[in-house]
Order: structure tokens, then sequence, then C-alpha cells
């Protein structure tokens, strides 16, 4: 029995207090609201501002004509009508049904029965109006509105009601990415309907969250380069609104700014040299703008780049002639919201030649199933497995009991070495030595035990460029079939190679 608890306890007691009051509360008003009958109301007169707003970015398009949309790399067409509530191809699907994300493929006004369409259907949708949809919804349904200067009374009055049922239910049992969300999408609310209440909300939560969220070396503290992209956009877009609409001050645009900045320069840091990202945590790609369509939004917006040194996200970038090289030496992130977290400390990637060579295996669901388990699993990272066991305790999809924690950190100029508690008493040791044309990896335990160190390949990879590069007489190198997923439901074959040791192991890649 105690061992069944046992993640829960190990996950609960990292948690806020306020994460905890906040969600019995959500649940104590949720069953008394039923009880008394309550409903939300979903239309509340308003008055608006027309804004002027700056192009923004367009990510992908994801909807068809006549009413075929496709997220996630699965297409649905809706016959009768659209299913605001079609859960078969799972939450996430559901959830970017009614972002709306998909306003931003054309300037034209043909769209906006699909907003009509939602609106009718109000009463009847779910997962659409959870904090977290409404939150995108609202800055995606203000942008094609002021772009195509639609005034609609109607679609004004639902929007608004949305947006007073957000400031009832802001994630504050969740915080992180989340919160953020909530608190950029006020901001777009307060200034459309030019709310004081809306914006007092706002400027409050994105004060203290972008201090929080942001850190020192520009990372996003919940350590994916894909919510990073994520959260840089969404700053990008309120720097736009702020700037373009004279309402407030100056002082909430200076800060703004600033954020900006520094996660441009991480972003920066972090990016390969073609501008692709490593796909550490939860990542993938086709979810979040490209580093290069942020980078030109903020030249845009005037934004300058700050030059920063990878420091506290925990990775680490190493550029040599013929190879590029980031590695993760962080702890899990962010201590009280670790969903997005794998157990992959020490893990890495390397492109030689600017191609992909060793990867991390990549994201291609959030459902709790067992590829989910696989993915955030330390067997499917570059890193080492002490007696079949994760160095971090992921569990449920989005949950982290026990979790690795580091040690020791020493760097040089072309060496990285760090120890990791994950597999307590035992500690794990590894070392990064950069040279020209070899980096030489040193795996070490404190304990003799069962440990496995693994590499992941691209598909593009073959078993000849594997062995050419890992061409030690020392190694005997068994290939083994695993999966690489670049994006969501997508599944590619590639190799693998796995190798056993007791106490300490040395390979070495040529480049």
């Amino acid at each position: 029995m105690l061992n069944r608890y046992r993640p829960l306890y190990n996950t609960v007691k990292f948690l806020k207090p306020i994460q905890i009051n906040y969600r019995l509360y959500y649940f104590f008003r949720k069953k008394l609201r039923n009880t008394l009958g309550i409903k939300p109301i979903f239309s509340k007169k308003s008055s608006v501002q027309n804004l002027k707003l700056q192009e923004s970015i367009h990510i992908a398009d994801c909807y068809t004509k006549p009413n075929k949309f496709k997220f996630l790399n699965l297409e649905k067409e809706f016959i009768d009508k659209i299913d605001w509530n079609y859960s078969e191809y799972g939450k996430l699907w559901t959830y970017n049904l009614t972002y709306f994300d998909y306003l931003s493929q054309s300037d034209s006004r043909e769209q906006l029965f699909l907003l009509q369409n939602f609106i009718a259907q109000i009463d009847t949708i779910k997962d659409g109006l959870e904090p977290f949809p409404i939150s995108l919804r609202g800055i995606n349904w203000i942008k094609y509105i002021s772009y195509n200067k639609i005034d609609n009374k109607t679609i004004n009055d639902s929007l608004y009601a949305q947006y007073y049922l957000l400031l009832d239910n802001l994630e504050y049992h969740l915080l992180g990415n989340h919160l953020l969300e909530n608190g950029f999408s006020l901001l777009f609310g307060a200034y459309y309907f030019q709310d004081e209440v809306l914006y007092k909300k706002a400027k409050k939560i994105l004060e203290k969250e972008l201090d929080e969220q942001i850190l020192k070396d520009g990372g996003h503290f919940e350590l994916s380069p894909m919510y990073h992209q994520i959260m840089l956009f969404r700053l990008l877009d309120c720097i736009n609104l702020v700037k373009h609409n004279s309402w407030k001050d100056d002082y909430l645009l200076k800060f703004l700014f600033s954020k900006a900045q520094i996660m441009l320069g991480w972003l920066e840091s972090i990016s390969y040299k073609n501008g692709d990202i490593p796909l550490f945590n939860d990542s993938t790609n086709g979810i979040a703008p490209t580093t290069d369509q942020l980078f030109e939004y903020a030249h845009r917006l005037n934004i300058e780049r700050k030059e920063v040194e990878l420091k506290e996200s925990g990775y680490r970038k190493i550029s040599k002639a013929n190879y590029e090289c980031i590695v993760d030496i962080g702890e899990i992130g962010a201590s009280y919201i670790p969903g997005h977290a794998h157990a992959d400390t020490f893990n890495f990637e390397l492109r030689i030649k600017g191609k992909p060579f060793i990867v991390d295996m990549g994201l291609s669901t959030y459902e709790t199933n067992s590829r989910r388990v696989i993915e955030r699993s330390t067997a499917s990272h570059n890193t080492v497995e002490v007696n079949s066991q994760n160095q971090s305790e992921v569990w449920g999809g989005f949950r982290v009991g026990e979790r690795a924690n580091i040690i020791e950190i020493k760097e040089t100029k072309d060496s990285i070495e760090a120890t990791h508690d994950g597999y307590k008493p035992i500690l794990h040791t590894r070392k990064w030595t950069f040279e020209e044309h070899r980096i030489i990896i040193e795996d070490s335990l404190n304990k003799s035990s069962n440990a496995i160190v693994s590499f992941h390949f691209h598909p593009n990879v073959k078993k000849e460029e594997i062995l050419t590069h890992f061409g030690s007489k020392n190694l005997n190198i068994n290939f083994n079939k695993c999966y690489y997923s670049s994006e969501f439901n997508r599944e590619m074959k590639s190799l693998s190679i796995k190798f056993d040791f007791r106490k300490s192991m040395k390979v070495e890649i040529k480049v």
C-alpha cells in the first residue's frame, strides 16, 4: 500500500502551498456550484477599443475548408457540424481545435463563421472552456478581429464573458507556463476591452511570473526549448500590443522588452546554426514558431538580442569546426511544475557537419500511455541507466516524484564534468572532453552496479556511419532498433547502441 502511494507523496511534497490550496478550493467550489445550480455566464455586455497590431507569426496551416482540421499530424473532417468536444484523438487535439491558431492562416473574414459556430455551441463545450484554451483563444480572436477590423457585438460579448470566466479560474493550481499564458491573454483582453480589472491582474501575473520563470541566463525554467519558443512568441505578441496601443504608460513595455532580449539571447545560444532546437524534455517540431521566425518577428519589433552565457538553465553548447554538441547538466525544472521534464540528466545531442547524428528520441504524445512512459524514461536518452531504473521518478504522464540532483559541476574551455545522485546512494559522474576531431565521454559510478550507457541516432544515420564514428577496437557494438519522433504522432525507425559496464565506461566519438 505504501509503495502504491509513494510516487504521489514524492510528487506532492515539491508543490507550493498555493497549488494545493487552489486545487482544493476549485474542487470544493465546483461541487458547491453544481449543488446550487450556478452556471457560467457566456455573454457579458462589452465595449471595445480597436487595436493596432503589427503582423505577427503564422505557424502552420491546420484548417482546410469545409470544416477539416489537422493538428498533431492527425486530421479530422466534420461533415454536419463542428464537434468542439471531439475527443477521439486525445485532449491535446481537442485543445488545439479550440485554440483557434488557424485564424492566422489568412487575413480573410471568411473564417468568421468559425467564431460564430463556437459561440452557438458554447454552453455544450467542455475542454475548450478550461482556462488554458480560453487564454490562447482570447489572443487569437483579438488578433483576428483587429487585423480584419471586425465589429460584431455577439462575438465581443461572448469573448468578454470568456475573459471573466478565465479570471475566475486562473491556473494557480498549476502555475508555470499555464499561469503565464493566463497573464499574457489577460493583457490582450484588458487592452481590447479597456478593462482595468483585467489589466491589474495581467500586470501582476506578468511581473511576478516572468521574473520567476525566466532564469538569469534567459531560459524558461521548465527547461523545454519548445516551450521557451512558445513563451517568447507570446511575449513578443504582448510587446506588439503594448507598443502600438497607447492606453497605459511605458513601464510594462520596458519590462517586457528586457525579458524578451534575454530570452532571445538564450534561444540563440541553444539553437543549432541552422536554427533547429535540441528536443530536450517535452520538445518537438511543428508546435512553436521556429527560432528564425522569432528572430525575424523580434527584428520587426526593434528588439535586439542580449548576449547571454548558458548557466542557470543547465544547458551548454560546444561548437567546433566539425560539430555542435548540446548537453544537459541541469536539475529537473521547475521543481513544483515538472510535468514537461524527462528522466534525462546528462543527456546530449550531437550534430556533425551540420547533420543530426546523436539525437534525443523526441516527443510523439501527451497521452498517458506506454509510449509516453518510454519517451520520458532514462533508457530513451543518451545517458546512463543504473539497475534498470530511471534517474528521476517520472510517472502518470506529467508527474515527477523523487528526482536527480546535481551534486557537482566542473567546467573548463573544452570539458564538462558533473555528478548527480539520481540513483542514490550510487552517484553517477559524466565527463565530456571536446577536441577538434573527437569527443571523449567518460562515465563512472562510485559503486559497482549494473549500468548501461545508451546512444540514439537520427533515422538518416546508417550502421556504417556509426561504426566509423565509434570505431574503437575496445568496443563491442550491438545495434538496437528504436523510434525517433520529431513531431507529435510521427515515429520513424532509427538505431541505438548500448554498452554495459559495472564501474566505469569510456567512449570516443570521432568527428
